[in-house]
């Protein structure tokens, strides 16, 4: 389908180019002259507001509300316009125009450097401007707020799925090794953290920062070339973070700009993540926490423009614009999550009667160390053995004891144990040890400590009978030597240690008092 036609009379057009900016186009003509051509009636639309530019330097801003219409006039041509959370950044040859939604008479006017942006992107409290020259990260006010820099950097080339803005943190992948990702403070635009950037084993096509929740907990969601979906924690203390693959076959994604829930199309299905932060509570979750919806309408290779609110615009591959719409619910639980209200969340998961719903809740509650919404969730999508241990945390004696659980209850049996190593409950750390049948580790605790070495030779004997195996271990073989195991001692002993766990545990708050 053609969009436009021109029959100018100037012959055949033998030859075109575009303008560096890809607003006009210039032709050479049969008949000697050379024509030139403006993109006009590009649109850009957020919640109830439709914007059209109409004519080279003028826009018209239409409110689907109240149907009010406003036009926009600007000095030069306009460039490169971005409309999104409450604000209409416009770029023309030579200056910068920031327009909020609530007020279209005033707006906030700077002058431009370089003059050719060639892309914008937003955030709630700020916004980039990428020329030819540098990133630049400007506040709707006006300020310009800091300036990233990196080795090699070519802004010229940069896209939107190369570069991703949050409100603390900015991203760009880089173009000499597409492999690796550079993370920057927004508000100081030096490097995150250790200052060594996220490095990826293939090359990266796409990516996206979540845009809500603590700065420590942002995340970053990225497609490689072999299309598979992976996310990741950006700030990294040290350790090597864990890179999470949670899709396959993914095209195209986005996040929600009101609460961290994710969107993209994989194969020939549309999925939302509303929770993904689950791959890191509990991984087995994950596929209890989608909504995937047939996406064959979409033809080939569709491009997710924005995910705002409950709705998603989809551009298809012959420019056409979809719009899709999901339940309202995730987002009203996100919102109660993040304010800990736990009643009201539960109170909504009973009202939706949807085990999607109960998931995500179950997931967003052990993230949050409330064991007690926890519980119900879990009760509520039949997930019976976790509920028997989610329970049994609640009956541990002590803070530290019941933290290192619910780390295990993650899959962070490293981080449990050194929680426990750190607060001196050292038969704990056993303990955890031999209930993950982690015996080298258990004996290497206890003889590095000089303690329970007789424990864990008495419950590795049992383990062997119950298998009818024989010891074949050199270390266990060593210390069993000479060592009689006696159950009751033992017994006693462990009792010992949790009535000295339980003393600790209830002196240790009147000592804080």
């Amino acid at each position: 389908w053609s969009y436009a036609l021109e029959k100018p009379n100037t012959g055949s057009i033998f030859n075109i180019a575009w303008s560096i900016d890809g607003t006009q186009l210039a032709g050479a003509c049969g008949n000697g002259h050379v024509i030139f051509a403006h993109v006009v009636e590009q649109r850009w639309e957020w919640k109830n507001f439709e914007i059209t530019l109409i004519k080279r330097r003028t826009m018209e801003v239409h409110n689907v509300i109240n149907d009010a219409v406003d036009l926009l006039e600007f000095r030069d041509r306009v460039i490169k316009a971005s409309l999104n959370y409450g604000h209409l950044v416009v770029s023309t040859s030579l200056q910068c125009y920031v327009f909020s939604t609530k007020n279209w008479n005033t707006p906030l006017i700077f002058d431009l450097k370089e003059g050719t942006v060639s892309l914008i992107l937003q955030a709630e409290r700020h916004f980039l401007l990428v020329d030819g020259g540098g990133l630049y990260l400007y506040s709707y006010e006006g300020r310009l707020i800091s300036s990233p820099k990196f080795p090699g950097m070519r802004t010229d080339i940069l896209n939107a799925q190369a570069v991703s803005l949050s409100n603390d943190t900015l991203a760009v992948r880089d173009k000499a090794d597409e492999k690796v990702i550079y993370i920057f403070e927004a508000l100081s635009g030096k490097p995150l953290g250790d200052g060594k950037p996220l490095t990826h084993k293939t090359e990266i096509v796409e990516i996206a920062l979540d845009q809500k929740g603590l700065t420590s907990e942002r995340k970053i969601a990225f497609i490689d070339k072999n299309r598979d979906l992976y996310i990741t924690s950006v700030k990294r203390f040290g350790k090597e973070q864990k890179i999470v693959k949670i899709g396959t076959m993914v095209q195209t994604l986005a996040w929600n700009d009101t609460s961290n829930m994710l969107c993209g199309i994989q194969d020939t299905r549309f999925t939302v993540w509303y929770y993904p932060n689950t791959v890191y509570v509990d991984k087995d979750l994950l596929p209890k926490t989608l909504y995937e919806k047939d996406a064959s309408e979409f033809s080939k290779n569709p491009q997710i423009v924005c995910f705002v609110g409950n709705q998603i615009t989809i551009r298809r591959a012959d420019g056409s614009l979809i719009h899709l719409n999901i339940s309202p619910y995730p987002a009203i639980l996100h919102e109660y999550v993040s304010s800990s209200k736990w009643e009201d969340a539960v109170r909504l998961c009973r009202f939706v009667k949807d085990q999607t719903m109960w998931a995500c809740l179950a997931a967003m509650a052990v993230a949050n160390k409330d064991m007690a919404t926890a519980e119900i969730a879990y009760a509520s999508i039949g997930e019976i053995d976790k509920v028997q241990y989610v329970n049994s945390i609640k009956d541990l004696p002590s803070k530290e004891s019941r933290m290192a659980h619910i780390l295990l209850f993650s899959g962070n049996a490293q981080e449990a144990e050194t929680l426990l190593l750190q607060t001196g409950l050292i038969y704990q750390a056993i303990q955890v040890n031999i209930n993950l049948y982690n015996w080298d580790r258990a004996l290497e605790l206890a003889v590095k400590h000089k303690t329970h070495v007789d424990t864990v030779l008495a419950y590795r004997q049992k383990f062997l009978e119950d298998f009818g195996k024989k010891e074949t271990n050199k270390r266990f073989l060593q210390y069993a030597e000479g060592l009689e195991v006696d159950w009751n001692k033992i017994k006693a002993k462990i009792e010992m240690e949790i009535a000295k766990e339980r003393e600790r545990a209830a002196a240790s708050p009147a000592v804080r008092a």
